[in-house]
C-alpha cells in the first residue's frame, strides 16, 4: 500500500498551507518498514499503519461521516486511538479527545457541548461508561469500538478489515476546526478549546524545529495521549521515529519498558520525575538510552532538577504551553540546564520558541518593564481559534491582540522567563503579593523535603495567609514541630517575612490530578469550603 501525499481536490489556491492530513500522509510515505508504534504486543510499521488509517477512513466513509462532522474518542493509551486521530485529520473531521481520567458528568457535558455524533471507545476499559454515556447524550447517534463490545458498538476493526488500503486523500483546509480540547474553567464547566489544521501544523512543526530530538527516537508515552504526550505523537512519526505508549506510571514500568525498548526519549511531568529520584527501584537499572526527558504541565522545583541532571545527566528540556497555545510557547533546551554557571535558569521556563511572539503584558496590554512581573502573553498561528460556544471566555481570553494566558511572569536581562505563578494562585497576605511557586522552589531546597504545594487559606488578620502542604524525602526523620519552625526560618532567610508560612502540614503525598498535575483546587477546597474564596 502506498500513501499518496496527494489532496483530492487539485484546485487548491498557490499559497494554501497544509492540513495535519498532509503531515500524516507524508510521515506514512516516509517511514517505510520502519516500526511506527509498540504497545504492548503490538507492533505495527509505517507501511501497516498507512493500510490501517486508510481502511478506517474508507469504513467511516462508508457509514457517512463528512468533513466537518463531530466525533470524539474515549480510551486508554493504545495505538487504535490514534487510528481516528489520523482518519479525522484526514477527513477533516472536528475530533475531541476525552480525557480518560475525567468523571461520567463531564464526559456527559463534552459530548452533548462538542455535538459529538460518533463515539469511538476501547470495550475493555470504556465499555461501562460508553452505555451510561448513551443513554445520558441522545445526540451520540452510533458508538464504535475497538474490537468486540458485546454489542454495545459495531466493532470499527472488523469494520475497516473489509475495505482494501488505498491512498491517503486529505480532505481539510487549513482554517477547519480539527480539534476540540477540553480544560477546566473557572465557572467549573470544562471549556472546549477549538484548534484549527493551522494551530497544529504549526505545533508540530515548531516542535520538530526547536526541540532536542535525539537522532533516534524511541519514544515512551505514560501520560494520557488525549493532552500533552499526544501532541508529540506527529513529530516523531514524521522524524520516522517509533512511539511506545502505556497506561499508567510507576518507576518499576517505566525502568523495564526503558530498558526492553531501550527507549531514547519520553515526556514525564515534575512528580514522576520526583517518584523516579526516590525509588529504590532505579538501583541497578540501565537508563543509560535516555537521551531527552522532555518535563512539563506544572513547574519543577530546582533543587530536584538539578538532582535529576546530576542522577540522569543532561537529557532534560522543559516544554510550556496551555491549551490555547499548545506545547510550544517557550522552550528551556537540554543546554540551558546550567546547574553549574547559571543556577538561576533551572527556575526558568526558556525563551519563545521559534515563530512563537510572546510578551509580559498588563492588563491593559501595555508590555511591563524588564524585571517586573506581568501577565504571559502570546500571538500567532499557535493560539486557539476561541473557546466553543463560549464567546464571552473567548473575548476574556484573547484581547488587545493578544491571548492572554494566565500566567504571571518576569523576564530576565537575556530574555528568559520566569513564572512566579497563576494569577489566579497569587496569594495577597496583609496587601503584600505573595506567589506560591517561589516558596514552593524556597522550601524544595530544604535537604528534609521532597516535594512541597503552597496555598492562601483565609485569616483574620491577613486577608490571606500563606500555609504549605510538605512531602518528605525517605528517611527523612525529625520531630513535626522542630522541622515546622527549622522550613519557616529556612524559607524566611531566602525570601523574607511575607513568604514565610504560617503554617506547615506534613503529608505523605500531594493531590495531583489525572494528567499529574498538583492539584491546588483539591487542596484550596480543605481550606476555603464556606469562606467565600473561588475554588476553581
Amino acid at each position: 500500500m502506498t500513501a499518496a501525499n496527494t489532496r483530492a481536490d487539485f484546485n487548491q489556491p498557490l499559497y494554501q498551507g497544509a492540513n495535519v492530513g498532509d503531515l500524516v500522509a507524508s510521515a506514512i510515505a516516509r517511514g517505510g518498514e520502519r516500526v511506527a508504534f509498540i504497545s504492548d504486543d503490538t507492533r505495527w510499521t509505517y507501511r501497516e499503519l498507512g493500510a490501517k488509517v486508510s481502511q478506517v477512513v474508507q469504513a467511516l466513509a462508508a457509514r457517512g461521516l463528512r468533513r466537518g462532522d463531530a466525533v470524539a474518542t474515549l480510551s486508554a493509551n493504545r495505538p487504535e486511538a490514534f487510528l481516528i486521530t489520523a482518519a479525522a485529520y484526514l477527513m477533516g473531521l472536528r475530533l475531541t479527545w476525552m480525557n480518560p481520567t475525567s468523571s461520567e458528568d463531564d464526559h456527559a457535558y463534552i459530548l452533548e457541548d462538542s455535538g459529538v455524533t460518533t463515539l469511538f471507545f476501547c470495550p475493555k476499559t470504556f465499555g461501562d461508561r460508553t452505555r451510561v454515556l448513551r443513554q445520558r447524550v441522545p445526540g451520540v447517534q452510533r458508538a464504535m469500538s475497538f474490537g468486540d463490545s458485546g454489542g454495545l458498538g459495531e466493532d470499527l476493526l472488523a469494520a475497516a478489515a473489509t475495505h482494501t488500503p488505498g491512498p491517503l486523500l486529505p480532505q481539510a483546509e487549513p482554517e477547519d476546526v480539527c480539534v476540540l480540547i477540553y480544560t477546566g474553567g473557572t465557572t467549573g464547566r470544562p471549556k472546549g478549546v477549538a484548534h484549527t489544521h493551522r494551530v497544529h501544523v504549526t505545533m508540530i512543526l515548531t516542535e520538530m524545529a526547536d526541540w532536542d530530538w535525539p537522532r533516534e527516537i524511541r519514544f515512551l508515552a505514560l501520560t494520557p495521549i488525549t493532552h500533552a504526550s499526544g501532541a508529540m505523537i506527529m513529530p516523531v512519526l514524521l522524524k520516522s521515529g517509533t512511539y511506545a505508549m502505556t497506561q499508567g506510571f510507576t518507576p518499576e514500568k517505566f525502568i523495564r519498558l526503558v530498558e526492553q525498548h531501550r527507549i531514547t526519549a519520553t515526556f514525564l511531568v515534575p512528580t514522576m520525575v520526583y517518584v523516579l529520584l526516590d525509588s529504590p527501584a532505579r538501583a541497578g537499572a540501565d537508563l543509560s538510552s535516555l537521551q531527552l526527558i522532555i518535563y512539563g504541565a506544572s513547574p519543577m522545583s530546582p533543587a530536584r532538577l538539578t538532582e535529576g541532571i546530576r542522577e540522569f545527566g543532561p537529557v532534560f528540556m522543559q516544554l510550556y504551553a496551555q491549551s490555547e497555545a499548545p506545547n510550544t510557547v517557550t522552550v528551556l533546551h537540554q543546554h540551558e540546564h546550567d546547574p553549574v554557571h547559571h543556577p538561576e535558569r533551572l527556575a526558568s521556563c526558556g525563551t519563545p520558541c521559534v515563530g512563537t511572539q510572546v510578551r509580559l503584558l498588563d492588563d491593559d496590554g501595555r508590555e511591563v518593564p524588564r524585571g517586573e512581573v506581568g501577565e504571559i502573553c502570546v500571538r500567532g498561528p499557535l493560539v486557539m481559534q476561541g473557546y466553543w460556544n463560549k464567546p464571552e471566555e473567548t473575548a476574556k481570553a484573547l484581547r488587545h491582540g493578544w491571548l492572554y494566558t494566565g500566567d504571571m511572569a518576569r523576564q530576565d536581562a537575556d530574555g528568559f522567563l520566569y513564572i512566579v505563578d497563576r494569577s489566579k494562585d497569587m496569594i495577597i497576605s496583609g496587601g503584600f503579593n505573595v506567589y506560591p511557586r517561589e516558596v514552593e522552589d524556597a522550601l524544595s531546597q530544604h535537604p528534609a523535603v521532597a516535594a512541597a504545594a503552597v496555598v492562601g487559606v483565609p485569616d483574620a488578620k491577613w486577608g490571606e495567609a500563606v500555609r504549605a502542604l510538605v512531602v518528605l524525602r525517605p528517611g527523612a526523620s525529625v520531630a513535626a514541630e522542630k522541622l515546622m519552625a527549622e522550613l519557616m526560618a529556612f524559607v524566611r532567610d531566602k525570601k523574607g517575612a511575607v513568604y514565610t508560612p504560617k503554617a506547615i502540614d506534613f503529608v505523605d503525598a500531594l493531590p495531583v490530578t489525572g494528567l499529574g498535575k498538583l492539584d491546588k483546587k483539591a487542596i484550596r477546597a480543605q481550606f476555603w469550603h464556606g469562606q467565600g474564596r473561588a475554588v476553581h
